[in-house]
C-alpha cells in the first residue's frame, strides 16, 4: 500500500500529470478533496516543443518543469513517482509499480503512446517522439548520421547516413520537417563543412491527398509549399509499406535508403489493466460520457488523449490536442466542486480556440475561429501562445532567449550527443 495520510476529505487519484492533470490538479486547490498525483516522471512535459529538442533547437530541460516545485505550496497534495499498473474497481483500489492506492475518485490522464498499426518493422526500425526519452534519443541519432556520414567509405553509405524519412503529415511531422530543414539549410554547412556538397535529403510521407488534413485546403497547400520551399520531398497519397534498418518501401513501389525513420503517424492509448473491455475503442482510448465518467463506472473518470467522448461535431471524437485535455480538466474540477455541493453537473462541449502550425522561420499556419492567416504574422502568434502556455517563467526566459538568439543568429542551441556508456 502506498503510504498516504488518511484523511476525512473524499480522496481525488490523479494517475498522470500531462495537460489535463495538471490542470485539474491545480483546480482542485482548496476545494476540499484530497489529491493524490501519480506520474511515471517527476516532471510535467510540454510535447508541443519536443520537435525543437529533436532537432537541436532547445535543450530539454527548457520544456520540463518539477511536479513537485509546482505543488509546493498545496496543502493535502500528495506526489508520487509511480506506474499504473491495474485498476481494482470493486475495491476502490489503484495498482501501481509502489504498490496500491484507495481512492474516491480516480482520474485517468496518463495520455498516449506511438501506433505503429501492427507493423513490427516499423516500431522497431523507427524513432518516436512521444516521450522526451524518444526525444533525446531521436536527437543523438540525428546528430550521430552526421557524424558517420564523415567517415561513411562509399557514397551509398554517405547518402544513408544523410536521408531522414518522417512517416506523417499532421503538426508533429510537418514541425519536424520544417525544423530540420532549417539545420540543413543552416547549420550542416558551418557544422560540417565537407558535407557541404551532400546535404541531408527529407522525406515528408503522407498517406492522404494533403499535409494537415485536419485544416483547411488553403493552410494545407500553404503549409506544403513552405516545406517545399525548404526543400523538403512531400510525398502525398504515398504510404509506407514496409522497412528495416537500412531503407522503408513505399506503397508507390519506390524506396528510400535511409538510417533515420521518424515516426509522427498515429497514437493509441496507453493501456490500463482492470476496466471492461467494451470501455476500449479500438485506439485504445477510454469510452467517456459527457462528464469525462468512464463508461460503466461511477468514480472513474478519464481525461485528454486517453479520452474518447463524442458530441454532434464530433462523432469520431475529440482531436487529441492540449486545448480538449485541458477543457475537460477545467469542467471536471468544477463538477466535482458540484458534486461536494449537491449541485447540478454540467456536461463537456468542447470550444475549439484554432489550429495552429510552423514550418520554420517566419513560416506558420494560423487557424482561428473567425480568421485564417499565414506567414509571419502566424509565426509569431503561434510563438507568443507556446511561450504563454509553457509552466514557469524560467523556462519561458530561457526559450524566448533562444528563439531570439536563433532568429538573429541562425544557430540553434546544442548539438551534443549525450548517450550512456556503451553506445558510440
Amino acid at each position: 500500500m502506498i503510504n498516504i495520510p488518511k484523511s476525512e476529505k473524499k480522496r481525488v487519484v490523479i494517475a498522470g500529470c500531462g495537460f489535463a492533470g495538471l490542470t485539474l490538479a491545480r483546480k482542485l486547490k482548496n476545494t476540499g478533496f484530497q489529491v493524490v498525483i501519480l506520474d511515471k516522471h517527476n516532471y510535467h512535459q510540454f510535447p508541443p516543443l519536443f520537435y525543437q529538442v529533436a532537432s537541436a533547437g532547445l535543450e530539454a530541460d527548457s520544456i520540463l518543469f518539477p511536479l513537485r516545485k509546482i505543488f509546493q505550496h498545496y496543502k493535502d497534495y500528495y506526489i508520487r513517482k509511480t506506474e499504473v499498473k491495474a485498476i481494482e474497481s470493486d475495491k476502490n483500489q489503484l495498482v501501481t509499480s509502489a504498490g496500491t492506492i484507495d481512492y474516491d475518485f480516480l482520474v485517468l490522464s496518463y495520455g498516449a503512446t506511438n501506433s505503429y498499426f501492427g507493423s513490427r518493422e516499423m516500431e522497431q526500425n523507427s524513432k518516436g517522439m512521444k516521450t522526451i526519452a524518444e526525444v533525446l534519443d531521436l536527437r543523438n541519432s540525428l546528430l550521430m548520421n552526421f557524424e558517420n556520414a564523415l567517415i561513411s567509405q562509399n557514397e551509398e553509405e554517405k547518402e544513408k547516413n544523410l536521408n531522414i524519412v518522417i512517416i506523417g503529415g499532421g503538426p508533429s511531422g510537418v514541425e519536424i520537417a520544417g525544423a530540420l530543414a532549417e539545420m540543413n539549410k543552416y547549420i550542416l554547412p558551418k557544422d560540417y563543412p565537407e558535407l557541404k556538397n551532400n546535404k541531408a535529403k527529407i522525406y515528408l510521407i503522407e498517406a492522404t491527398d494533403r499535409v494537415l488534413n485536419m485544416m483547411s485546403e488553403k493552410s494545407s497547400e500553404k503549409a506544403k509549399k513552405f516545406l517545399e520551399k525548404l526543400n523538403v520531398n512531400v510525398m502525398t497519397n504515398t504510404m509506407a509499406t514496409g522497412c528495416n534498418e537500412k531503407c522503408v518501401q513505399l506503397s508507390t513501389g519506390n524506396k528510400i535508403c535511409t538510417s533515420l525513420i521518424i515516426w509522427t503517424a498515429g497514437i493509441k492509448g496507453n493501456n490500463v489493466d482492470g476496466l471492461k473491455p467494451e470501455c476500449f475503442t479500438k485506439s485504445n482510448r477510454i469510452i467517456v460520457d459527457r462528464f469525462n465518467k468512464v463508461k460503466g463506472y461511477d468514480n472513474i473518470f478519464a481525461l485528454g488523449d486517453i479520452a474518447f467522448m463524442t458530441e454532434d461535431k464530433y462523432p469520431k471524437g475529440h482531436p487529441q490536442v492540449a486545448p480538449v485535455a485541458i477543457q475537460q480538466a477545467r469542467l471536471l474540477s468544477r463538477n466535482f466542486k458540484s458534486q461536494h455541493l449537491n449541485k447540478p453537473l454540467k456536461e463537456f462541449k468542447y470550444k475549439d480556440m484554432g489550429t495552429l502550425a510552423t514550418v520554420g522561420k517566419n513560416l506558420a499556419v494560423v487557424e482561428l475561429p473567425y480568421i485564417h492567416f499565414q506567414g509571419i504574422f502566424g509565426w509569431f502568434v503561434w510563438m507568443f501562445i507556446h511561450l504563454m502556455s509553457i509552466v514557469g517563467v524560467k523556462n519561458r526566459l530561457m526559450i524566448f532567449i533562444n528563439w531570439a538568439w536563433k532568429y538573429f543568429t541562425y544557430d540553434q542551441s546544442t548539438r551534443l550527443i549525450l548517450r550512456p556508456k556503451g553506445h558510440v
